[in-house]
């Protein structure tokens, strides 16, 4: 394992660790980025069950000729997360970054669900 990826699953412990902490039994709101997607997720904790998703391969991104790898199509996601936790009667969550930095991408997913009108 090299350095980078030890400084990683180190920062993603110490951020799950937070994320525990502050539950109080809300939905975590995971965060995955990959070189060409992001992908967010609600998930309840207490049993285990993720309760909607969105990224950049859902069909509302299909006819779409923008990229999917940039802070524009973040916040999409993140209004799009944000719009579907909201009918699914959610509207406080706990921002799981995971191991990323709240930067770029991350930030913009957090930025766009924020302004949808998800609590965090």
């Amino acid at each position: 394992m090299s350095r980078v990826d030890k400084k990683f699953v180190r920062r993603a412990k110490r951020v799950r660790y937070q994320v525990r902490v502050k539950s109080f039994d809300k939905p975590r709101l995971s965060v995955f980025r990959s070189e060409r997607h992001i992908y967010a997720q609600l998930i309840d904790d207490s049993c285990g069950r993720t309760l909607c998703a969105a990224s950049t391969i859902d069909k509302t991104f299909r006819g779409d000729p923008q990229k999917t790898a940039n802070c524009e199509a973040a916040g999409k996601v993140g209004a799009l997360i944000a719009g579907r936790a909201i009918d699914a009667g959610i509207k406080e969550v706990v921002f799981d970054r995971g191991g990323y930095n709240y930067h770029g991408r991350v930030k913009a997913l957090a930025d766009g669900a924020r302004k949808a009108g998800l609590l965090f």
